[in-house]
Parts: C-alpha cells; structure tokens; sequence
C-alpha cells in the first residue's frame, strides 16, 4: 500500500482542508478516482452525450448547438473531473505528473467554484431544475474544490506546470467568453441566456457576470497554486523531481 505523503505546515489559506479528511481522500484514492470518473461520464451526459437513453437522440443538448471542432472546451466541469481522476490514478501508481496535478488543481478550483456561483447568481432562472438535482449540482461542485485543495500533498506545481493550467483555462475563458473562434462564445450555458434557432443569445449582464466569475476563478488558481509552491518551497516540502 502506497504511504500517505507527508503534510507540510502550510497556510490555511492554501491548505484550509483538515488533515483527517485529505488522509482519507489519499487513503481511499481509488474511490475518489472511481467517482470522478462517474463524474465525468455524467457531465458529458449533462452537456448531451446520450448513448442513453435510447429514446433521445445521441447527441443533444449544448454539444448539439456547439461546432464539433470546438467540443473539447464546452464540458468543463466532466473534464475537470477527469483531470483530477488522472492526477490521483497517476499519484498512486507512483507516476505522478507535475502537468496534470496543475490541470486538476486548476479545473477542481475554477469549476467547482464557478457552478455554484452561476447557480446563486441566477438561482430565480435554474428554477426549471428539480431540488435535488439543483443541490446535486450544487454541493458535488463544492467538493470538486475541497479535492483541489488536497492535491498539494503529493503535488509541487512548478512554474512550467502552472503555465500549462494556466494556458489551457485562460484559453477556455477566452473562447468561452471573449473571442469565441466558432460560432458565439462557448461557456456553460446558463438559463439567463436564451436560445433561439440561430444559436445561443448572450444576453447581457448575464454573460458579463459569467465571464466575470470565470476571469476571477482563473486568476484566483494560478495565485493559489504559486503560493503554495512559494511556501511548500520555504518549509522544505518541494520534491526534486517537478515532472
């Protein structure tokens, strides 16, 4: 059985998880990789992957409306869920990529924070969405974060890692809000905007505060993930090998 790593003494405000509950994430990493994996195949069903059921059309909802060649930036969160599956398999087989643990850290922050947001802000519009679901969405959001807050335990995100991260989510704000490339911006559609048989309607503020959110997320994450960095570095913490 692989040790657990050591956990240095940082800052709460980079590791604010308490020692038994991130133990337990590492401890049982094979659930947590089984579960994200779930996740993912969940996300791309929410985002209209539907193999099924077999009643609906295979692909539907956003990815429908969506150019094929812009797919890999629609589903966010699901590939989020899978970066982080791919970090904690990686870790625990012993090949863990500094790369992927920033892609993870990234996509746990920035997504699992930003869903919840989007929820709050325009809770009156997600009204069409059973409680459950809506909580569902919610509080699995949430724990994405509290999984991205673990990874500093076997993870040193160096700066190389980090510009990786930060490349491919400032890419996706940019095409999901700014410059879209294809078509109109790409974001996570929410229900303050409108779709009509043209394609999706950005309605402002709506899309501001979306793109809002997501700048802030992006920008909150690669602060998160230097600092830790810096003070992992000044307690001795920092491994060698940066990946």
């Amino acid at each position: 059985m692989r040790s657990l790593p050591e956990r240095p003494d940082l800052p709460r405000y980079v590791a604010p998880v308490p020692q038994r509950l991130e133990d337990l994430g590492l401890r049982y990493a094979w659930v947590v990789v089984a579960v994200n994996l779930l996740g993912t195949v969940f996300g791309f069903w929410y985002y209209g992957f539907h193999p099924l059921p077999l009643s609906d059309p295979l692909i539907t909802g956003q990815f429908a409306i969506e150019p094929l060649s812009m797919w890999p930036l629609v589903p966010d969160s699901p590939v989020a869920t899978l970066f982080i599956a791919l970090a904690v398999a990686s870790w625990k087989l012993g090949e863990s990529r500094e790369w992927l643990n920033a892609l993870a850290f990234f996509g746990c922050l920035k997504l699992g924070f930003w869903t919840p947001y989007v929820l709050l802000v325009f809770k009156a519009d997600f009204s069409y969405l059973h409680w459950a679901m809506y909580n569902f969405l919610f509080w699995s959001h949430l724990a994405m974060v509290v999984q991205g807050f673990v990874l500093y335990r076997f993870a040193d995100f160096p700066v190389r890692a980090v510009a990786v991260a930060l490349f491919w989510y400032g890419l996706n704000d940019i095409v999901d809000y700014f410059v879209p490339i294809l078509g109109t911006p790409h974001h996570t559609l929410v229900p303050a905007e409108e779709i009509s048989a043209s394609g999706v309607i950005h309605t402002s503020p709506a899309h501001e505060y979306a793109a809002a959110g997501a700048v802030v997320l992006t920008l909150l994450a690669t602060f998160l993930s230097l600092a830790t960095r810096v003070k992992k570095g000044e307690t001795g913490a920092v491994e060698s090998n940066c990946g």
